[in-house]
């Protein structure tokens, strides 16, 4: 189930395959996203892994926006104060797929432009991000700053190569 709205935007190459994921900071509508808690195995789940004043509170408090078959996961978590989740990591189960990094890029301040491209170089559109609105990036992209004193974050898989930029990056069109 992918939602749209003025609040959450798939960007999708003409095959369908998902190349950005835009999220912007005011997203509120949970209840709309994964995971329901549905069963006994969901309620087990939940006892085991998080302190929480309702059993079903990921219903209306967790909002997983990623497909499940995507290498990085964007979930958004808004409890109430004392709520936890226990101490635990995420196993690999297989290697990651794709033939190009992920990356998620926020604004913490100003205004950055983002221009989402598919590997082929097709632009799909461009995401204007105010602060705390982010962007997963499964394939090309470009940034552009728009304001002065903007501040964007990167976060991106690794490792990064020995050679730099020189061998990490892939030029897509010249400007």
């Amino acid at each position: 189930m992918e939602v749209e709205s003025d609040k959450l935007k798939h960007f999708k190459a003409k095959d369908g395959r998902t190349v950005a994921v835009l999220v912007r900071g005011d997203l509120e509508e949970y209840s709309q996203f994964p995971p329901k808690i549905d069963t006994e195995e969901d309620r087990a789940h939940m006892a085991r892994h998080y302190d929480l004043s309702k059993i079903d509170m990921d219903t209306y408090t967790k909002a997983h926006v990623t497909d499940n078959a995507l290498p990085l996961q964007i979930v958004l978590l808004n409890r109430e104060v004392g709520s936890k989740v226990k101490p635990h990591y995420h196993k690999v189960s297989s290697p990651i797929p794709g033939s190009s990094k992920f990356q998620l890029m926020m604004c913490q301040r100003g205004l950055g432009r983002i221009g989402v491209y598919t590997r082929e170089g097709d632009h799909l559109g461009d995401a204007n991000l105010r602060p705390f609105d982010f962007i997963l990036l499964l394939e090309g992209h470009s940034i552009e700053f728009l304001e002065e004193d903007t501040k964007l974050i990167e976060l991106k898989q690794g490792p990064f190569p020995d050679g730099g930029d020189a061998e990490d990056m892939v030029a897509l069109a010249k400007d």
